[in-house]
């Protein structure tokens, strides 16, 4: 069935009520509510990307707009929505996007997503850089704007440049996933990393970010 879209320019309802406003910037850089005009950019990025996604086809421009008018919109005014996907922007241009993905509000925990644009994903420095920079952003928003006590991430073994990035801001290594899943036909191990409130708070507290 195809829907009607009102248009993804409309400001109906298009920030997280959950987030009461939260916009955090450092330097040039900014992390905020998704966009319903982000969907596009971002289908691009995860069909470029795919091998490092849970994504087993690429997406269609329609898969795509659908997800974002059926899923993403209706969650915006959600006390307590299963997903908070925010936009990563360098200069107020999209550069990436990511957030919390599976919330568990009862346990105060989520699952951690990040995608950079894929130019600058290939400069392994400056991915180091800014998936540094989002996570920290980040942080703000799960433990002090949604104050959930526990955050963490699942990296797979073959992108060592992103699990290095995940434990430079802060995640710890948990464990391995052994043989969680095929990459061009070869099993990959998942590597498990996460970040509590306390240690967040504790790091920040001795200026350690």
């Amino acid at each position: 069935m195809k829907i009607e879209r009102k248009g993804f320019s409309d400001n109906r309802a298009c920030e997280y009520s959950c987030l009461k406003g939260f916009r955090e910037r450092d330097m040039a850089y900014e992390l905020s509510s998704i966009k319903m005009e982000d969907s596009i950019p971002i289908m691009k990025w995860r069909n470029q990307q795919i091998e490092a996604l849970r994504q087993n086809k690429p997406l269609t421009q329609e898969d795509q707009l659908n997800y974002f008018e059926e899923t993403v919109r209706p969650q915006f005014s959600q006390e307590k929505p299963d997903q908070v996907l925010l936009r990563f922007t360098h200069e107020e241009k999209l550069i990436g996007y990511g957030g919390l993905v599976h919330l568990n509000w009862e346990d105060s925990r989520g699952e951690v997503s990040f995608l950079l644009e894929s130019e600058r994903a290939k400069d392994r420095n400056l991915y180091l850089r800014e998936c540094k920079l989002f996570m920290n952003l980040l942080m703000k928003c799960a433990f002090l704007t949604l104050n959930l006590n526990k955050i963490s991430t699942e990296a797979y073994s073959h992108r060592e440049f992103h699990v290095r990035a995940l434990e430079s801001s802060g995640f710890t290594r948990e464990g391995i996933l052994r043989e969680q899943t095929q990459i061009r036909g070869v099993w990959t191990d998942a590597v498990i990393a996460s970040c509590l409130k306390s240690e967040y708070l504790r790091r920040t507290s001795s200026g350690k970010q």
